[in-house]
């Protein structure tokens, strides 16, 4: 697994450009220790899980994913590919696999970024902001939506409703943000498949994702289903 990551100590007064919901998957316990210690000094909220299977069922409600690709169940590899086919969560491999054909392989296999073990806490957090700031800037958007008690904050990635917040996963936001910023536009299954997953079709995920938004938000009206289209945010 390599030696482990020594975290450095945030600086004093340093405040964190922005808090992300980091999901760190990582079979080293004492790797995952020191990582997640250093990522939540700066700030940062970390879930922290040891296998492939496990960051499957967790990687959509994170911001951005730190994979180290020796994984017990599932090859590396194989947990990247499913996670980019999903959809573009940001994703950095951290792994003890230096050589370049092993850099290669997990950029290929949809990996953001690729660093190798052992490196410095400082050269995580500068390409973590890296990737955010790309991820950030694919597209654009306006930083604050307003729908009634709603409240939809792109830079924050945040929802209000009656000015408090309400928790909501990556792709639930994408979804209700691409709802929001067309409010008068129903906007078809396709599109919310290319744009919030890439594609990847699978009628069931977006039922899910808008079920959960619904009970979320209080009231099944704020998303109104329109049969043989899509969807549209409603008026409550």
């Amino acid at each position: 697994m390599g030696d482990p990551v020594v975290a450095a100590p945030a600086r004093p007064g340093r405040e964190p450009s922005a808090a992300w919901r980091v999901l760190v998957v990582e079979s080293n316990s004492e790797d995952a220790a020191t990582l997640v210690r250093g990522l939540q000094r700066h700030g940062h909220e970390v879930q922290c899980v040891d296998t492939g299977v496990a960051a499957l069922r967790s990687f959509e409600s994170a911001d951005i994913l730190l994979l180290d690709l020796e994984l017990p169940d599932l090859d590396g590899l194989e947990v990247c590919r499913r996670v980019r086919s999903a959809g573009a969560t940001p994703m950095i491999a951290v792994t003890a696999r230096g050589t370049e054909l092993d850099c290669v392989l997990g950029l290929q296999a949809g990996a953001d970024d690729y660093l190798v073990k052992p490196y410095g806490f400082r050269e995580l957090m500068a390409r973590m902001e890296a990737v955010m700031r790309r991820v950030q800037t694919q597209v654009p958007t306006a930083p604050v939506i307003m729908h009634g008690p709603l409240c939809i904050d792109a830079a924050a990635r945040q929802v209000l409703l009656d000015g408090r917040r309400i928790e909501v996963t990556r792709k639930e936001f994408d979804l209700l943000h691409l709802l929001a910023s067309h409010p008068d536009t129903v906007i078809p299954r396709k599109r919310i498949m290319q744009q919030i997953w890439g594609d990847v079709w699978s009628r069931r995920t977006i039922d899910t994702h808008v079920s959960s938004l619904r009970s979320k938000l209080g009231a099944s009206d704020w998303i109104v289903t329109v049969r043989g289209v899509g969807f549209q945010l409603g008026r409550v």
